[in-house]
């Protein structure tokens, strides 16, 4: 058993018998490696992300932490691969593409060694391009969506032409092959999209704002809007 396999199978022997926790002693007996080498596997994925916890004591040991972690999800080899396409092809410049990697992990790890094996495969022959928007600009934008936040933008129109912009952030649009941030600009008092690849610069301040809704867009915007699906719609569909 290689390292990967054995990373996949601690996760899985610690899931199985949670929240009982196990010795590395006998994790080391289990998969038939040093202590040091089964302590040096469970930080590493600790390190990684994924929900492993040690606890000292008499009957401490390492375990799955239950309030961090979903119960198993049973994923037919079709299921499985179609999120593994959909983790691996996300662009670089996809909103939230910073935790497709985690989830990659977390994902493989709940697959039977068949299962991770045909992924591992698969992922392995899907290649990416580097996107155009600034990491930064990422990860502002990703902080301003989910905490509701003013962000301040330097916005780059058609033309090139740069202006500073306070923009209070609603959501994000998929759109023409590119993504938008959905706010309203005080700038120009109005809702605007405004193009991932076109924002320079971003930071996001501490000033919270309100929900607004669809109508605060352009005529453009709001129909696209309104006729675009979002997440949790396709999470519900049958």
């Amino acid at each position: 058993m290689n390292r990967t396999e054995r990373l996949y199978a601690l996760v899985e022997e610690l899931r199985a018998t949670a929240p009982r926790p196990r010795t590395v002693g006998w994790l080391a007996a289990r998969f038939e490696v040093s202590s040091r080498t089964v302590q040096r596997d469970l930080q590493a994925l600790m390190e990684s992300g994924v929900p492993v916890r040690s606890e000292a004591g008499r009957y401490g040991g390492w375990f799955v932490d239950a309030a961090m972690t979903l119960p198993p999800v049973n994923l037919t080899s079709a299921e499985a691969l179609a999120v593994a396409t959909a983790l691996a092809g996300a662009e670089e410049a996809t909103p939230f593409s910073t935790g497709a990697r985690g989830a990659m992990r977390k994902l493989a790890a709940a697959l039977s060694a068949d299962a991770a094996e045909s992924v591992r495969d698969l992922t392995a022959r899907i290649h990416l391009l580097p996107g155009r928007t600034e990491d930064g600009v990422l990860l502002a934008v990703e902080q301003g969506v989910l905490e509701r936040k003013l962000l301040r933008i330097r916005y780059a129109d058609g033309a090139g032409r740069e202006s500073e912009r306070w923009v209070e952030p609603g959501g994000l649009l998929r759109a023409d092959g590119g993504w938008y941030l959905l706010a309203w600009c005080r700038l120009r008092q109005a809702g605007r999209g405004f193009r991932l690849d076109r924002i320079r610069s971003a930071t996001v301040s501490e000033e919270r704002c309100e929900p607004r809704p669809l109508s605060m867009l352009d005529e453009d915007l709001a129909r696209r809007v309104s006729g675009s699906k979002t997440l949790s719609s396709l999470a519900r569909e049958p």
